[in-house]
């Protein structure tokens, strides 16, 4: 059975300022982790939130498609926030995916030498 867990319904559940909004959908054993907004590091904890919480509740997951389209900016902080979540999902073999980086993702990620630690997927290509 899919689950869905959509945008924050309270105001102790809404996104801190600054932090970026956050949505996950689970489809088999697969999550889509749907961010908006910075990718710096106040995106750290609601992004090691969600995936310790899939990688807890999810015995079967395999992989993790950030979803990132809407990524208006990263820095330094958000690259090592993404490098983070790969290391988590390490021990259980668990793929980190980046589906539609814009280039505010792609263009740091390629300057910094990381751009090919990730698999990198266009929308219609998952």
């Amino acid at each position: 059975m899919d689950e869905q867990t959509t945008a924050p319904t309270s105001d102790q559940d809404r996104p801190a300022p600054g932090e970026p909004q956050v949505t996950s959908e689970l489809h088999k054993d697969t999550a889509l982790v749907t961010v908006v907004g910075e990718l710096t590091e106040a995106a750290r904890r609601p992004l090691v939130r969600t995936l310790t919480d899939l990688l807890l509740s999810v015995p079967n997951l395999h992989r993790v498609e950030l979803r990132l389209s809407e990524v208006t900016f990263m820095n330094s902080a958000g690259m090592a926030v993404l490098v983070q979540l790969q290391k988590l999902g390490q021990p259980r073999a668990v793929d980190i995916v980046l589906v539609e980086p814009p280039e505010p993702v792609s263009r740091p990620l390629q300057l910094a030498g990381l751009w090919h630690r990730f698999p990198v997927v266009e929308v219609g290509s998952s």
